[in-house]
């Protein structure tokens, strides 16, 4: 019985995504984005719920992933080629699918090294993810050229990259500070730039930090040689 809440907010991190496509069919863009992010807020509540209630079991886990696609993977794409890759005709089928693919990769590698890869995560969270391009569309900038479309396709390759992205919780990855303070500066004149923004700076944030952070580190690892 314990296991019951967790396993409901794992199924409404699904609703919501389930909505975000819906809200897309719709025609209604930022209403679809804002689903994203709320079923972001669900997936983070899952796992505290998880360990409130000292509950987890393999049930739960391979729940999780297959929300997180959905919600993450498919609804975010779907989202951008609705929004603009539709514009890029075929190759913006082949785009939205290689995001939903990537995820799909991220989750099962993340499943299958869950007992290997400790205190960071390998490639940029399928939640950060999906909600970078979801809150990048809520700002309602089409931008020209194939600039969407490669902003896409970054994220997709970050999520099955090797970068490594620190879990903020103490232990792993070295948070360093220069490139802390590099991504620091790139969120705050987001934000200057677009107060609106509040949403999507602090993800974007996140994955440029996970990229200075991995190549200030190999530049550690050789001067340590």
């Amino acid at each position: 019985m314990r296991s019951f809440i967790p396993n409901l907010l794992t199924a409404l991190n699904l609703v919501l995504g389930m909505f975000s496509i819906i809200s897309t069919f719709n025609g209604e863009f930022y209403n679809a984005a804002l689903l994203i992010v709320c079923a972001m807020v669900a997936d983070g509540m899952d796992g505290r719920a998880a360990r409130y209630f000292k509950v987890s079991s393999e049930f739960g886990k391979e729940l999780d992933s297959l929300c997180d696609l959905v919600s993450f993977g498919v609804a975010p794409a779907i989202l951008a080629y609705s929004f603009l890759l539709k514009d890029f005709e075929q190759f913006g089928y082949l785009i939205a699918a290689a995001f939903a693919t990537c995820g799909a990769l991220r989750l099962a590698r993340f499943n299958v090294n869950t007992g290997v890869v400790k205190g960071y995560f390998m490639g940029l969270p399928i939640p950060a993810a999906g909600c970078a391009v979801a809150t990048f569309i809520m700002l309602g900038i089409k931008p020209g050229g194939w600039i969407f479309p490669a902003m896409v396709l970054v994220f997709a390759y970050l999520m099955v990259s090797t970068v490594k992205y620190p879990d903020f919780k103490g232990k792993g990855e070295k948070i360093r500070i220069v490139p802390g303070l590099i991504a620091l500066a790139i969120g705050c004149y987001i934000l200057i730039s677009r107060h609106d923004a509040i949403l999507f700076a602090p993800f974007f944030t996140y994955a440029i930090f996970g990229i200075l952070n991995t190549v200030f580190g190999l530049f550690d690892s050789k001067s340590a040689v």
